[in-house]
C-alpha cells in the first residue's frame, strides 16, 4: 500500500447522489472519478459545457458509473438554482455539494484593477454562497437529512498570502462560512466540512499561477518538508471520507493536506518577492494571453 492506493472499500458511497462545481477538469475531476468509482452519482457543474460532456463521456467510461454534465455559472444564483433542480430531476435527491469551483492568479495588489479583483472573489466566496444557499435551502425545506458541504480552501485561508490577495480573502471567507454553518445547519442534517490543500499540480491552474518559465524557476517540493507535491488520489482519498457516512462525526472541521508546507513557511506565494519588477510585465502578457485563447 502506498498514498497513491484507493483508501475507501468498494461500494462505499453507494446510493449517494453528488454534485461537483468545477468538476470538468483538475482536481474536481480526480475527485469525480473516485466518487464514481466508489458508487456514487456525479452531477459535474462549469461554464464550459463541452469540457463537462466530454469529462462525464470519459469518467463514465472509466467507472461505468453515472456523471451527469450541467452548465452552470456559480456566480449567477438563478444558473446555480437551475443547475440544482436539473440534477434533482436526474437523481432524485442530492445528499452532497462539493464546492470546488475557483479561481486563481498571481499578481501584485497594486496592479489588480477592482473588477480583477471581483472576478476571484465572485467565483470563490460568492459561487461557493450561491451553491451553499441554494442547496441548504432546498434540504431545509423539504426536510431531507444526513447530507454533506464539503469546500475545497486553502492554507493560505488563515495564514494570508502575497501575491494572491483576492484568493486568500475570498478563501478566508469560505473557511468561516463552513465553520459557521457547521454549526448553524447541523440541526437540520447538514455536515460541512473543508479540506485545505498544498501543491496539487493541475495543468491549468499551475499554467496561471506559475506561467512559462517560472514553473521551473519555483519548485514548490521544495517548500515541503516531505519534499514532494501532492497526488491527485490522496486529496480524492480524504474528500471521499468526508463525504461519506464513516466521518459522520466530523463537523466544522478543516483538513489540511499539504506534507507540511504552511508549517514550514505560511504563504504559499510569499515567494515571489524574489521576481524583479520588470518580470511582472512579461508574466502579465503571458497570462493575458493564455486567457484569450
Amino acid at each position: 500500500m502506498n498514498y497513491k492506493d484507493k483508501m475507501l472499500r468498494d461500494g462505499a458511497l453507494k446510493g449517494k447522489n453528488i454534485v461537483v462545481t468545477g468538476g470538468g477538469s483538475g482536481l474536481g475531476k480526480s475527485m469525480s472519478r473516485y466518487f464514481l468509482e466508489l458508487g456514487a452519482k456525479v452531477a459535474i457543474t462549469s461554464r464550459n459545457i463541452e469540457k463537462l460532456k466530454g469529462t462525464a463521456k470519459e469518467l463514465e467510461a472509466e467507472t461505468g458509473g453515472t456523471c451527469l454534465p450541467v452548465q452552470c455559472d456559480v456566480r449567477e444564483y438563478d444558473q446555480v438554482e437551475s443547475m440544482r433542480d436539473q440534477v434533482l430531476e436526474a437523481f432524485g435527491s442530492v445528499d452532497v455539494l462539493l464546492n470546488n469551483a475557483a479561481g486563481n492568479f498571481i499578481s501584485p495588489t497594486e496592479r489588480l484593477s477592482h473588477r480583477a479583483f471581483d472576478i476571484i472573489i465572485d467565483i470563490v466566496l460568492k459561487g461557493t454562497k450561491n451553491c451553499t444557499l441554494a442547496f441548504g435551502k432546498h434540504w431545509i425545506n423539504t426536510k431531507y437529512t444526513n447530507t454533506v458541504v464539503l469546500n475545497i480552501v486553502t492554507t493560505y485561508a488563515w495564514t494570508g498570502s502575497a501575491y494572491v490577495v483576492p484568493s486568500a480573502t475570498a478563501k478566508a471567507g469560505v473557511l468561516a462560512m463552513t465553520r459557521s454553518l457547521g454549526v448553524e445547519w447541523a440541526k437540520y442534517g447538514m455536515r460541512f466540512n473543508a479540506i485545505a490543500p498544498g501543491p496539487f499540480p493541475t495543468k491549468g491552474a499551475w499554467d496561471r499561477l506559475l506561467p512559462g518559465e517560472l514553473k521551473d524557476k519555483i519548485d514548490m517540493a521544495k517548500q515541503v518538508p516531505l519534499a514532494r507535491v501532492g497526488d491527485h488520489q490522496e486529496l480524492a482519498n480524504l474528500a471521499a471520507y468526508l463525504v461519506s457516512d464513516f466521518s459522520a462525526y466530523v463537523n466544522g472541521e478543516v483538513v489540511t493536506l499539504d506534507g507540511g508546507e504552511w508549517l514550514k513557511g505560511a504563504g504559499q506565494f510569499n515567494l515571489l518577492e524574489q521576481i524583479p519588477e520588470e518580470m511582472w510585465d512579461q508574466l502579465e502578457a503571458m497570462i493575458r494571453a493564455k486567457k484569450n485563447k
